[in-house]
């Protein structure tokens, strides 16, 4: 007797997923800008696997705008995401970590939303082929600022706060290529079937466990930190029930992306080198501190919440602490208390 044939089931591609979600009566803008991205993301997904054979790693002896090294793929994947995003004809504005300024598109081309974007987050890690990823925000063009024509004009437009993010998102290049979105309604994630070239839903209403012995952070700079963050660490190591694991990889997609899946502490704090802190405000933090709040965990400064500061500047820096809200909360313990003296190291 013939067995009853089982069925099929059949992961949502991104794109089906983004049209089933569109509120009604929406022209479809923001899935026409997220197919741009994905075309932008599967361009960089490509140069990386055929980087070493293709002469593509290393440096090109220049730093970007925020005075980093620039690696050849870190310009191949600027000009990627640049080309498809204005090519969508759904941005107005665009800010990349690896431009100097604000970058207007042209009258005719013009949509209705901007982007600040981190095009090869964790280059310095590409040719010891870590992982690597790229980071982006997207916020509607302010009402105030219809009509622009300086580049000057142009920056106001993306000076905005975090709190006001339509969506948030992150590409990781890795043993798969990951894409991790949100809107405002969760976190859902998705891989790329390299087979139909399409990102199918393997992640759905991803969040961030509550708490999660385990930190990540460098800390090649524990000289440079602040006592009370010195204090913290030397707590979780040797003050804990039991030890945290140290969890660290360089590149902020993958440490981020573990956090949600794995629960922990995040952190890139302010030091004595770095009084601001190290990561940019609008192409890391904020659409990071988006997707880490939507999946459930909690993203601060130390002195408040990241998607509350309101930036001055393009290219500005701020401390960050993000991951499981119980454990971000323990960080910052040692931040209000009062000043002490770090303790010495046990080792």
């Amino acid at each position: 007797m013939a067995k009853k044939s089982e069925s099929v089931r059949i992961s949502q591609t991104m794109t089906q997923f983004l049209m089933s979600s569109q509120p009604e009566g929406s022209k479809g803008d923001f899935s026409l800008l997220m197919m741009a991205i994905q075309t932008a993301v599967k361009v960089v997904e490509k140069n990386i696997r055929k980087a070493g054979l293709h002469g593509n790693f290393g440096y090109v002896g220049d730093s970007n705008a925020t005075g980093d090294d620039q690696a050849k793929l870190d310009i191949i994947s600027n000009n990627a995401f640049k080309a498809h995003l204005i090519s969508s004809e759904r941005i107005y504005v665009l800010g990349s970590e690896e431009e100097e300024q604000a970058v207007l598109v042209e009258k005719e081309r013009r949509g209705s939303y901007v982007i600040c974007f981190d095009p090869l987050d964790g280059s310095s890690n590409i040719d010891a082929n870590v992982s690597v990823g790229s980071i982006w925000g997207i916020w509607r063009v302010p009402a105030e600022a219809k009509e622009i024509h300086t580049t000057e004009e142009a920056t106001q437009c993306l000076l905005q706060t975090g709190s006001t993010l339509v969506s948030a998102g992150y590409a990781m290049y890795g043993s798969a290529t990951n894409l991790v979105l949100t809107t405002g309604q969760g976190v859902n994630g998705f891989t790329l079937d390299a087979t139909i070239g399409e990102f199918l839903l393997t992640h759905p209403n991803m969040t961030c466990r509550r708490n999660r012995s385990i930190y990540s952070v460098n800390e090649g700079n524990e000289r440079l930190w602040q006592p009370w963050f010195r204090n913290y660490i030397h707590h979780v190591k040797y003050g804990a029930k039991k030890p945290y694991t140290a969890r660290y990889i360089g590149s902020m997609v993958a440490d981020v992306h573990r956090t949600i899946l794995y629960g922990g502490l995040f952190a890139y704090p302010d030091d004595t080198k770095n009084a601001s802190g190290k990561l940019r405000y609008l192409y890391e933090a904020a659409p990071m501190a988006f997707i880490i709040e939507q999946a459930g965990g909690k993203a601060v400064t130390g002195s408040g919440r990241i998607l509350d500061v309101v930036p001055t500047k393009l290219h500005q820096r701020v401390p960050v602490f993000m991951g499981s809200r119980d454990e971000v909360d323990l960080c910052l313990s040692f931040r209000n208390k009062k000043d002490e003296a770090p303790t010495k190291s046990k080792l």
